[in-house]
């Protein structure tokens, strides 16, 4: 089996390279997608190998790119829209839940709408608000939407394809303080029989505490888990993956087999993620927690200044201080 060392943002460009060789529907769109290949540069080169009607800069409006592609979708299209920094969605929330959202539904399953979604998010890049939010609670919490992230290569360029593949629209979030970070990738890997798209995954067996985490925040906890080791704690870190539909199986059972759980997100904790996966354990192993279910997250406040951006993000102390505290009950 073929395997290659990538960046994560270099297996999405050959995720979405792949895609684009297997479907002619498929169609990538956005700001300054095509000719400069994406601030990033996930969709560098594949405007020249595939053209401009394939992959297509549009006008600065992201409500135009999302309405323009609902439109591409109900006529057979597979439209693949970036948003190019997560804070500047927000013109375009109202197409992805009054449209996206609910066109399946409002039709009684006549209409599909089969398109990603893709929003860089989250911080650690020295950018400023709306280039280093955390959007996802508002999109999880839409019915009718799936959304997914991934935390390392693979995950990324296996996940994209399936993504465009679903004829479900699919909110596709990227940890953009990871692009650059490398790791082995299976590129002839069986999808998705090995690497199922609304699935957890144990990334690092432990056997003292259960930390949740997807995106940004897995290898942060894994650093945080290789820190415990040390101390001689064994953590047990899960990356999420899916957050619609929430798979929590794998929490459930490593809840139980260690009796505490963290949860981190980079978001604010009111109303986050963090809220949810905190209630659905207590409600699913109440009988086993030796502690209450522990939040490490972003401050309730917008999104600092750059230079004090390290103080308001989860980091490795902020981890293993919970860890500490679900030993103190």
């Amino acid at each position: 089996m073929a395997t290659e060392t990538l960046t994560l943002g270099k297996a999405l460009n050959t995720g979405l390279r792949r895609a684009l060789e297997d479907d002619p529907k498929v169609i990538i769109m956005g700001e300054d997608v095509g000719k400069l290949g994406g601030v990033f540069r996930v969709t560098d080169g594949l405007q020249k190998d595939f053209g401009d009607q394939r992959v297509i800069d549009t006008p600065l409006a992201e409500s135009g790119i999302i309405g323009t592609a609902v439109g591409l979708a109900i006529r057979g299209f597979r439209p693949v829209c970036e948003i190019q920094f997560d804070g500047f969605v927000y013109p375009a929330y109202d197409q992805i839940v009054s449209q996206v959202a609910k066109m399946h539904y409002r039709s009684q399953g006549k209409v599909r709408i089969p398109m990603v979604i893709r929003i860089p998010y989250g911080g650690g890049i020295g950018a400023v608000e709306h280039h280093s939010e955390s959007p996802e609670a508002y999109f999880a919490h839409t019915a009718g939407l799936k959304v997914v992230t991934c935390a390392n290569p693979q995950d990324a360029y296996s996940m994209i394809q399936q993504a465009i593949a679903s004829d479900d629209p699919i909110v596709f979030l990227e940890p953009k303080r990871r692009y650059w970070e490398k790791g082995p990738v299976e590129l002839d890997a069986p999808l998705p029989a090995a690497y199922p798209l609304h699935s957890a995954r144990v990334t690092r067996p432990g056997t003292d505490v259960t930390v949740l985490a997807y995106g940004p925040m897995v290898r942060t906890c894994l650093d945080a888990a290789a820190s415990a080791a040390e101390d001689g704690r064994e953590l047990e870190v899960i990356d999420l993956r899916t957050l619609s539909p929430l798979d929590l199986t794998a929490a459930y059972e490593s809840v139980k087999r260690t009796g505490r759980c963290v949860v981190v997100h980079e978001a604010p904790g009111n109303l986050g993620l963090g809220s949810e996966i905190a209630a659905r354990i207590t409600e699913e192993c109440f009988y086993s927690l030796e502690s209450p279910v522990l939040r490490v997250t972003g401050f309730d406040t917008p999104y600092p200044a750059s230079r004090v951006e390290e103080e308001y993000l989860p980091d490795l102390d902020r981890v293993l201080d919970a860890v500490d505290r679900t030993f103190g009950w």
